[in-house]
């Protein structure tokens, strides 16, 4: 892309700029300084930016870096009029090579919806509570048998993930689709906006759970913030809608074109039966589609999962696959990294490594998972992190999901962090579970390393702000896997 096109799709001013630079190639757009190659814009982010957005908190003042992006070869740099006064004396030699915008993420997302509009293909758009970048994962593997499909990384599923990741198509425009999950925290309409940067053909809304309350104060106004995926739909798009969610089934109201359901209680358009897990890593069930239907062999636990997998299954009929297409994809995706991946030690035990995320929902139903696919296991050990944004009722929420804990069956519950210790004693006064409280995530590591032992099969399972990948690790470093052995 030439530089006098980003300027033109920000609707940026650079009155200063020398005129040689605006028909150079930008190799790639950064919001990180550190990150910097030559060739690159950097866009210099500040507090005003990120809270006029909808990003809680206090961020960095990024204008200070200009001239160490400068000195790592950008080319230019994008920063607010205002900052540019307020740095006036360390940023004036650089004028000539400044674009100046009033709204650095809101340039970020115009370029992004420029780069968008003349790549010109299909975006599907994925929301839900929980099992987001699960199911953005299995739509991309099953659309990826026949096409190239670019999907956002990691976390990148905010006002600046979601744009980044479109930037991609500006140095390679060959993609076939886009899948990009979509997320969101706080009541200024996140989701609208993403939608607004790439307007999604088709809408996927998986759930709606008690998440983020803590800054929306209810589930309806969750449900209203995750609606605003389908409204954002181009006119004639196709909605995606759980049916066993009565909140996300009520969204086809919203929808300005087609809808196709999917679900496993409920009357759906695609559905699974026959279900059956021959044992922990495995799942077998018969999909069913419009379309026909065709056994799938799928290598990720529990109903969530089924479910996630029949969103995909949706999708793949939409963009018009067989039944037989889209379960040899099912049949061959593996779980992402820290989202339900199953590890077998050599030592005879079983980790679900889910440590990524959690809320109440999300949490019992991977001990669901844990129960229902691991009858012949020694124990069911739950190492649970405390779980954040749950707003005034958290402590309550926490003890009573470790009574439900207790009462699913799970023989040993570690509770890691905070709040985590009302869960514990929740399930101390329920059934017969083994309990125990680690201040933090190494704790809660060293405890489960000095108990495991063959037989056993252990959810990991917390918010993302507890760190509880730590606790595998603590496993990784003392005993081996199957995977490390069969590699040697």
């Amino acid at each position: 892309m030439k530089l006098e096109t980003a300027i033109e799709y920000m609707d940026a001013e650079a009155a200063e700029m020398n005129p040689a630079l605006q028909s150079l190639d930008v190799r790639s757009f950064s919001i990180d300084s550190r990150e910097v190659q030559a060739g690159d814009v950097f866009f210099a982010l500040s507090q005003p930016d990120y809270q006029l957005n909808g990003f809680n908190g206090d961020f960095e003042d990024a204008t200070v870096y200009v001239p160490s992006a400068f000195a790592k070869g950008a080319v230019a740099c994008v920063v607010r009029r205002d900052r540019f006064e307020e740095h006036f004396t360390k940023l004036v030699e650089f004028e000539d090579r400044l674009i100046f915008v009033e709204d650095a993420v809101v340039a970020l997302q115009d370029l992004a919806n420029g780069v968008y509009l003349e790549w010109n293909k299909p975006v599907v758009a994925v929301t839900g509570s929980a099992g987001k970048t699960t199911a953005k994962e299995l739509i991309a593997h099953v659309l990826g048998g026949e096409k190239k499909v670019l999907r956002n990384i990691k976390n990148y599923n905010n006002g600046l993930g979601h744009p980044l990741t479109v930037l991609n198509l500006a140095k390679d425009g060959s993609y076939d689709v886009a899948v990009l999950e979509m997320g969101m925290s706080t009541p200024m309409h996140e989701i609208a906006r993403l939608c607004a940067i790439t307007p999604p053909d088709v809408s996927v809304v998986l759930n709606v759970l008690p998440v983020h309350v803590e800054h929306l104060g209810s589930i309806e106004n969750v449900a209203a913030a995750k609606v605003e995926i389908v409204e954002g739909m181009k006119p004639g798009g196709t909605a995606v809608l759980n049916a066993d969610d009565r909140r996300v089934a009520a969204m086809s109201e919203a929808a300005n074109g087609n809808v196709i359901t999917y679900g496993l209680e409920n009357n759906a358009d695609v559905t699974a039966k026959d279900i059956d897990f021959p044992r922990f890593g495995e799942t077998t069930f018969r999909l069913v589609t419009p379309v026909g239907e065709s056994n799938v062999m799928f290598r990720l636990n529990g109903r969530h999962n089924i479910l996630n997998a029949l969103a995909a299954a949706a999708v793949g009929y939409k963009f018009g696959l067989s039944a037989n297409e889209i379960a040899e994809q099912l049949s061959t995706a593996e779980p992402p990294p820290q989202r339900g991946e199953v590890i077998h030690f050599t030592d005879g035990f079983t980790v679900i490594n889910d440590s990524y995320n959690s809320n109440p929902a999300a949490l019992m139903s991977m001990v669901k998972t844990l129960a229902e696919g691991s009858t012949a296991a020694n124990r069911r050990i739950v190492v649970a992190g405390e779980m954040l944004e749950l707003g005034s009722g958290a402590a309550q929420i926490h003890h009573e999901t470790g009574i439900k804990i207790a009462e699913s069956g799970v023989d040993v519950l570690i509770g890691v962090r905070g709040l985590a210790s009302e869960m514990v004693r929740g399930a101390e006064g329920s059934g017969s579970v083994e309990t125990a409280f680690a201040v933090d995530s190494d704790e809660a590591g060293d405890m489960l390393a000095n108990i495991v032992g063959q037989g056993d099969v252990i959810l990991i399972k917390g918010s993302r702000g507890v760190r509880t990948e730590k606790v595998l690790e603590k496993l990784l470093v003392k005993f081996k896997t199957e995977a490390e052995v069969a590699a040697v």
